[in-house]
C-alpha cells in the first residue's frame, strides 16, 4: 500500500514537543492494535480519554503519541519514560486525519461526499450508479458499506480517519476512479473527512436527528455546515437542495469560502424540477437544466425520489460531466438497498416497501411520496430506536398517524431501552395504532390487511440485517421477513 517515502512523524505534518522524529511502522486509534513502532492517537472521547489507554499502548511498542493538552497532563509523564515521541495538538482529530491521508496516500482522483438528515445514502448510491452507467469506475462508501465496481464492509457510515484512508487507498489500488462517501454529523463533527480531497459537495435537508448527540439544533446544523464552511475546498462545487429551508444558508456558507454553487430545487434553482408524472411502477419527470427542458422516466416509486436523483445528477455535472450524458443514465437507475425497497406483492397486487425511514420527517417523506402511486390504503409498521434522541419518537408516531390509513407500533433496535416504554412513546404520537411488539408478527399482520391497491411501508431499519435487543444483535431482515409473511399469506410455502 501506497505510503510516504519516508514514513516519519514529521513526513505526517506532524511535530513531537521535544523535536523527536521517530521512524513510524503505523497509526492506531485502538491501543490494542498497537504494535512495535507505531503512533498511537489518544484522542478526547465523550466518556473517557483515550490518554487513558496510553500506558498499553507503549508496553505494545508504540513510539509516538498523538494527544490533546488534557491527554498530556493525564499520559505525559509515561510517555517521557518511554522515551516516545508526544505530539500535543488543539485539535488532535484533525491531525489525525490529515496524517491518515498522508499515510495511506492515495485515493480515488475524483471524490464526492453528501450531507443532511436524509437522503445521503440514496443519494451517494445514484451518484455511483451514473458513474458505472457513464462507463466510470466508481463505488460508495457509508451506511451500506462500500458498494460498486469494488465492495468492503464498514463499520460506520463515516468511518474513523484510519479505516477511511486505507479504505479509499485500497479503492484506488484496485483501479477505482470515482468515489462518493456520505459525511455523518458525527463524522464531520469529529473531523473524520479533513484529509478528504473533494471535488463536490452536496446537502439534501435539514430535520431532526441525532440531538442526543449535538444535543441542541444548532450545534447539530454546525457540524452539517462543516462540510462547506471547512472540508470542500474552495475550488470546489457546493450541490444544494434549495428547497430545504436550510439550503439557502448553506449556499451563503460555500460561497463565503469562494466555492462554486449549484442549486437544486421545484420552485427553481439551476436544476429545476418541473413536473412529475406518478404511476404504479415509477414516474416521468420533466425538469431544466440551464434554460433546456429534459424528460426522463425514472423507474422508482416515491416522488422524494426524484429529489435525491437530481441532486446526484447535479454532483456528477460538478465534477466534470456533460449534462446530456448525465440525464441519459437516469431511466436506468435501480432501487437503493432499504430505500424505498419494493420487498414483495401479494397476489392481490397490494405491495410491500421497505424503507429507512427513522425519523419524523423520514416517515412523513416517505408516506407521502407513496400517496400518488397508491389507489388504496396506506399501511404502515413503524417503530423507534433504544438508546438515540428520545423526543422524536412521539413525532415519529404523529407522522405516521398523519400520513397512512392504518399504523403498526413495533420494536425497532431498542438495545438497552425497554422496549415497552419505546413503543408507548411512540403511541403517544399515535393513539389509533394497533401495538404488536414482535416485528416479524407486526409484519405479518401488516401484510395480512392488505387488499387490493393498498400499500404496505415497513419502516426504520431499511438495510440492517439483524435487530439489536440489550447486548444481542439478532438476525432480522425487513426484506426478508415481509416475503416470508407474503408466502404464508398468499400460500406459496412449500
Amino acid at each position: 500500500m501506497t505510503t510516504p517515502s519516508r514514513s516519519t512523524l514529521n513526513s505526517l505534518g506532524l511535530m513531537a514537543a521535544g523535536g523527536e522524529n521517530p521512524d513510524l511502522t503505523g497509526i492506531e486509534v485502538d491501543s490494542r492494535r498497537v504494535g512495535a513502532g507505531k503512533l498511537f492517537a489518544a484522542l478526547p472521547g465523550t466518556e473517557v480519554h483515550g490518554a487513558t489507554f496510553v500506558d498499553a499502548a507503549l508496553e505494545r511498542g508504540a513510539v509516538a503519541i498523538l494527544t490533546d493538552a488534557k491527554g498530556a497532563q493525564l499520559a505525559g509523564v509515561a510517555v517521557r519514560t518511554a522515551g516516545a515521541a508526544l505530539v500535543i495538538s488543539e485539535n488532535p482529530r484533525e491531525a489525525l486525519a490529515r496524517s491518515a491521508a498522508l499515510w495511506f496516500g492515495a485515493q480515488p482522483e475524483t471524490m464526492i461526499a453528501v450531507t443532511g438528515t436524509n437522503g445521503k445514502t440514496s443519494v451517494s448510491t445514484f451518484v455511483r450508479q451514473i458513474w458505472i452507467e457513464m462507463g466510470l469506475a466508481a463505488v460508495n462508501l457509508g451506511t451500506t458499506g462500500v458498494e460498486g465496481a469494488w465492495s468492503a464492509p464498514l463499520a460506520h457510515t463515516t468511518p474513523e480517519p484510519i479505516t477511511l484512508h486505507r479504505t479509499l487507498a485500497q479503492a484506488a489500488q484496485a483501479g477505482i476512479t470515482h468515489a462518493v462517501m456520505e459525511a455523518s454529523s458525527h463524522g464531520l463533527d469529529q473531523r473524520r473527512l479533513d484529509g478528504v480531497t473533494l471535488k463536490a459537495a452536496g446537502f439534501t435537508n435539514f430535520t431532526q436527528d441525532h440531538l442526543d448527540y449535538h444535543e441542541t439544533f444548532e450545534a447539530y446544523f454546525d457540524a452539517k455546515a462543516a462540510l462547506f464552511a471547512r472540508v470542500l475546498p474552495e475550488d470546489g462545487t457546493a450541490v444544494i437542495n434549495i428547497d430545504d429551508a436550510k439550503g439557502v444558508e448553506m449556499a451563503a456558507i460555500a460561497t463565503a469560502r469562494g466555492c462554486g454553487v449549484i442549486t437544486v430545487g421545484r420552485d427553481g434553482g439551476d436544476l429545476h424540477l418541473r413536473a412529475q408524472r406518478f404511476d404504479a411502477t415509477g414516474q416521468d419527470l420533466r425538469f431544466d437544466w440551464r434554460g433546456k427542458t429534459y424528460q426522463k422516466r425514472l423507474e422508482l416509486i416515491g416522488g422524494f425520489q426524484a429529489d435525491n436523483v437530481l441532486l446526484a445528477a447535479a454532483l456528477v455535472i460538478a465534477c466534470g460531466a456533460d449534462a446530456a450524458d448525465v440525464f441519459d443514465t437516469i431511466p436506468h437507475l435501480t432501487t437503493v438497498r432499504g430505500r424505498m425497497q419494493l420487498a414483495a406483492t401479494r397476489d392481490n397486487g397490494a405491495a410491500v416497501f421497505v424503507d429507512y425511514a427513522h425519523t419524523p420527517d423520514a416517515i412523513a417523506t416517505a408516506l407521502s411520496a407513496m400517496r400518488p402511486h397508491v389507489m388504496g390504503r396506506l399501511i404502515a409498521i413503524v417503530g423507534a430506536g433504544g438508546d438515540r434522541d428520545r423526543a422524536k419518537r412521539p413525532l415519529m408516531g404523529a407522522a405516521a398517524h398523519e400520513n397512512a390509513d392504518v399504523v403498526f407500533v413495533t420494536d425497532d433496535n431498542p438495545r438497552s431501552e425497554d422496549p415497552a416504554t419505546i413503543r408507548a412513546a411512540v403511541m403517544a404520537g399515535c393513539p389509533d395504532a394497533t401495538e404488536v411488539g414482535d416485528r416479524a408478527e407486526a409484519i405479518l399482520r401488516g401484510v395480512n390487511v392488505l387488499q387490493p391497491g393498498d400499500a404496505l411501508l415497513i419502516a426504520g431499519k431499511g438495510h440492517e440485517t439483524g435487530q439489536t435487543i440489550g447486548d444481542d444483535v439478532l438476525p432480522f431482515d425487513d426484506v426478508e421477513q415481509a416475503s416470508v409473511a407474503v408466502a404464508a399469506l398468499d400460500g406459496r410455502l412449500a
